[in-house]
Order: structure tokens, then sequence, then C-alpha cells
């Protein structure tokens, strides 16, 4: 496309040039006394040929624009209209589910049925999205604090529900507090919470750990804005961050990062790292699972890891101190806290360079400890440590 139209635009000047040196030639051959009339017509003559000639040049150019916006803006349109497809089967799914709630059966296979086309969604927006860098349009602060805390809030985790409603943690109030998309906390469980994964469309799985004895795993499930706590298992270690990839839970104990069973079975010890007292924290997962997240507070790193525990990247900037919780987007963008710091940063999803600082103390945030996205509100809700409010950055 390129050579084509440099080769039109070369045929064009040197037709023009040619035309100017015939002119020129003809004004030396002709008479002195030849008449100012013709020299007139002849200038005339030769302004309607340039004319023409940058006319042709013009609309040449402008169709060969056209078709090459048109190859470009192909592949742009196959995906908007994929997105299309996936955003309207999601739908069917979901008023599927809402109408068979009341059925145990139809609606637990309703219910996987909305899983799998959750991840498929989510595997196409992480192949084709997920190193899209946000940038930041706004900000505003939504107080969390209940009446019947006692201690200011200490928002250890956050998590977006199919709905568009928000999990929060507040482990400075062993509580977790449910919000509707306005940021109002209209629900709430006594659970003392440090990290929270979706399950299925109902129910979210919590780690419970008040750094001494109690380390287990909570089931909380929700059902018309009513937190009810459900079944857990004990484990024999520390808990902190959690996740789901398919019938397994990864669970970090501060040095270790653990395989379990939905049941509570161990499995296996995926990671282990005894550099520093607490090196093996939050943790996130790509939505395809081939990429693990741990975020290494006494490190100050980022370490990605492969399914089967491999190290394949560290990351570290001196913009990121002492991480807390990391995030994975719908869309695959990686989102990491650094608490003293005082920074949100957005990292490739090689978890090998940092993108963007998204937020800073500039932005008035302070300690940082978690942080998700909402797609409903195009929005990215950080929770802070001593701080009764939430901040909500708007984004694009």
């Amino acid at each position: 496309m390129q050579g084509s139209y440099a080769e039109l635009e070369r045929n064009m000047v040197e037709t023009m040039q040619l035309n100017i040196q015939s002119f020129l030639v003809q004004c030396e051959d002709n008479s002195v006394n030849e008449t100012h009339a013709h020299v007139e017509n002849s200038v005339d003559e030769m302004r309607q040929k340039i004319y023409s000639l940058l006319a042709e040049f013009e609309n040449s150019a402008i169709k060969e624009n056209k078709e090459e916006l048109t190859l470009k803006q192909a592949p742009l349109l196959s995906v908007i209209n994929t997105c299309i497809r996936h955003h309207i089967e999601l739908l069917r799914v979901y008023e599927a589910l809402r109408k068979v709630k009341d059925r145990t059966e139809l609606s637990l296979i309703t219910g996987y049925k909305c899983q799998d086309k959750i991840q498929q969604s989510e595997i196409y927006m992480n192949e084709n999205f997920s190193d899209e860098v946000f940038t930041i349009q706004g900000k505003s602060t939504h107080n969390v604090r209940m009446s019947s805390d006692s201690k200011t809030c200490w928002i250890t985790a956050m998590l977006v529900l199919p709905d568009g409603q928000f999990l929060v943690a507040d482990w400075g109030n062993h509580k977790v507090k449910l919000l509707n998309q306005q940021y109002q906390v209209v629900s709430h469980c006594g659970v003392s919470a440090q990290s929270i994964c979706q399950i299925t469309p109902s129910e979210v799985a919590v780690t419970v750990d008040d750094w001494i004895n109690t380390h287990e795993v909570q089931f909380i499930t929700f059902n018309q804005s009513q937190l009810v706590t459900g079944r857990h298992f004990k484990l024999q270690h520390s808990c902190y961050g959690i996740a789901r990839h398919h019938g397994d839970l990864f669970i970090c104990s501060g040095n270790a990062l653990f395989k379990y069973s939905l049941s509570g079975e161990l499995v296996c010890k995926l990671y282990e790292d005894a550099s520093g007292l607490v090196t093996v924290y939050g943790f996130a997962m790509s939505h395809t699972g081939d990429k693990l997240y741990i975020t290494s507070p006494s490190n100050h790193k980022l370490y990605t890891l492969a399914r089967d525990g491999t190290l394949l990247a560290v990351f570290t900037d001196p913009e990121l101190k002492y991480l807390q919780n990391v995030y994975v987007t719908p869309a695959g963008q990686v989102l990491v806290c650094g608490m003293l710091s005082h920074t949100i940063l957005q990292v490739d999803s090689e978890g090998k360079r940092k993108l963007v600082t998204l937020v800073s103390v500039r932005d008035g945030v302070g300690r940082p400890c978690s942080v998700c996205y909402s797609s409903t509100t195009s929005a990215i809700i950080v929770g802070l440590l001593g701080d009764d409010n939430i901040m909500v950055f708007r984004v694009e």
C-alpha cells in the first residue's frame, strides 16, 4: 500500500515538473514582440493544468488513504463484533439464571454454563486487551464505615460481583461488607477476612487469619443483598491471598503458595520463598490460569509463575514499595498496590515491566492495601490501611 502511494506521488510530481519545464522553454522561444494577452493565456492554461494535476493527485491520495484505513479497521471491527457477541451471550445466560434461581438442579446447571461463558469472555479479553493502559479521568471518595464499627477501616481486599456490587474485607472491624453500585454499605457479615475470591456467581471464599491461631477458609453466599456464612475448613498454616481456578484453590501462607481442592484437601505446595519475613502474600491469576502473580512485601517484588510453580519473571520498581495485593481485571490488565510507596501500578501481563503509575500520594492515596476494577462503572477502586474511605478513580 505504501509502495503504490509513493509511486503515484512520484509520478504526479515528475509530470508536474515536465509541464513546468515545457512551459518555460515555450516562453523562451516566443518572440519578444509576443503580446501580453497571449502570455496571460499561456499562464492561465498552465495554471489550469497544475490545478488539474493537483486535483487528480488529491483524489488518488484520498482513495488510497480510504483503502488503507479500511484495511486497518478490519481487525478492530472484528474485535468489536466479537465483544458484542460475547456480551449478548452473557446477558442471555444471566437472564436464564435469574429465571431458574428457585429450581436447584436447573440453577446449578445454568450457573456452570454462566461460569463457562464468563471464562470464554475473559480469555478473549485477556488475549486482546491485557496490556491496554488505563488513564485516570477523575476521582471520588466514599465512606464505608458503619455505625457499629469500633475501629478505623482496614480494607485488605475487594471483589466486584457479577451484578456490579462489591464485597470489601474490612479486617480492622472483622467484617465483610457488601456495597451497592453507588459504593454504599447495604449488608455485612462478621468475618475477619484477609482476601476474597469468587467461587460461583452466588458464592465467595475468604481467607481468615488473625496472625496468631486462626487460619481457615470461610465460604460466604449472597442472595438479595444478604451475606450468609456457610461451610469452612481449617489450615495448618497462615493464609492471606486466595484465588480459584476451576476446581482448585490457591492460597498464600506468607512464605509459600499452596494448592487445595474446594473441599479443603491439600493438593501440593507450588512455590516457596524463605528469603524474608513475608515473601508470598498477595495473589492473583490470569483468566487462562497460565500465569500466577505473587506479591513479596519484604522483598518489594512481584513474582510471575507458570501454573506448575516455575518462576517466569521478577518485577521491581522504585515506585513500588512493600507490595500488598495484586489484581487482574476482566481484560487481563495487572494492577499492583505499593503500600509504603503509596502507589498503584499497572504492569504488563508478562509481569516484566511497568506500563504506568496509575495513582500516587499526589492523588491523595495513602497506604493502599487493595485494588479492583469495575467494568460496570469503568472505575478502579482502592482500599486503604487505616482509612474509612475507599477511593474511586474513573478510568478510560
